[in-house]
């Protein structure tokens, strides 16, 4: 399969990727109109999506880019469009951002569905962004039981999670090769080129999985990059190992990323949940 974005999408990495450099705000992304790309008017799909998100990722920024272009495409491929902040769950997870939501679109064994009346019961995370299981009080149903609502978030966790692991990996390397210790850079010590490269291939086995997904939305390669967003974080332990003690502070950037690659992975539940899911579709 060729993964090779086109014009459009190539001037959206762009965009995104220049507009987070200056100003990882989101509401330096709604003006720029990236918070509207998954509507029906925009009529962009997974692909795009998943473009910004990585780019989200890659600055490890803590908007509610993930909750919201979700939630526009699903509903988007429902035939509906909500005014305000709109977030998704599914059974099991929690829905980010479900305190600042306007609504929520959530599956469950007995479909798919959409409400305006909830309440919310905050969970912790380690981002410290907000997030809540939340207790519908009146919904409308738009979709019978299927996977399609599944399949989006998880795609978009991993194209947000591919983006933390290369943004983790370019900020060690840049580390390692500046770090001197016995008046060697540490880069030229085998055994720390050793434990780099396993978190480049990481990176790589990450992107091939979660472009795969988001291309072909295929529910086996859905699952697939989902159990590598959940494998991909142990090699946020190895940055910090390198990082030394370094990588511990939490005011130095690795730790942001560390905190989110954390939290994507438990949105998904876990790599033992994305094996279940294999094994099911098998």
């Amino acid at each position: 399969m060729d993964f090779t974005l086109d014009e459009t999408q190539q001037d959206l990495r762009t965009l995104t990727a220049d507009l987070l450099a200056k100003n990882p705000e989101w509401a330096a992304m709604e003006q720029a109109g990236l918070a509207g790309i998954c509507t029906p008017e925009e009529g962009l799909g997974a692909v795009e999506m998943a473009v910004v998100l990585r780019e989200v990722g890659a600055v490890a920024a803590a908007v509610p880019a993930l909750p919201v272009l979700t939630a526009s495409l699903a509903l988007a491929r429902y035939g509906r469009q909500v005014d305000g902040l709109p977030t998704a769950a599914v059974k099991g997870m929690s829905a980010p951002y479900a305190q600042q939501a306007t609504h929520v679109l959530y599956a469950t064994d007995e479909g798919v569905f959409l409400t305006d009346d909830f309440e919310v019961t905050p969970e912790f995370t380690s981002t410290g962004e907000p997030s809540g299981t939340v207790r519908d009080r009146g919904g409308e149903r738009l979709a019978g039981p299927g996977d399609d609502l599944r399949l989006i978030v998880t795609v978009a966790i991993a194209a947000q999670a591919s983006g933390v692991l290369a943004g983790a990996l370019r900020l060690t390397t840049d580390y390692i090769r500046t770090r001197r210790q016995f008046g060697r850079p540490l880069a030229e010590f085998q055994a720390v080129t050793m434990q780099i490269a396993d978190v480049y291939i990481a990176s790589r086995a990450l992107d091939v999985a979660m472009w795969s997904a988001a291309w072909g939305m295929d529910r086996d390669d859905v699952a697939i990059a989902g159990f590598h967003v959940c494998e991909a974080f142990k090699a946020l332990f190895t940055c910090q190992h390198l990082h030394g003690g370094l990588g511990l502070d939490v005011t130095y950037p690795l730790h942001r990323y560390f905190a989110q690659a954390k939290h994507l992975t438990h949105l998904l539940g876990g790599a033992d949940a994305q094996l279940d899911l294999i094994g099911a579709h098998l």
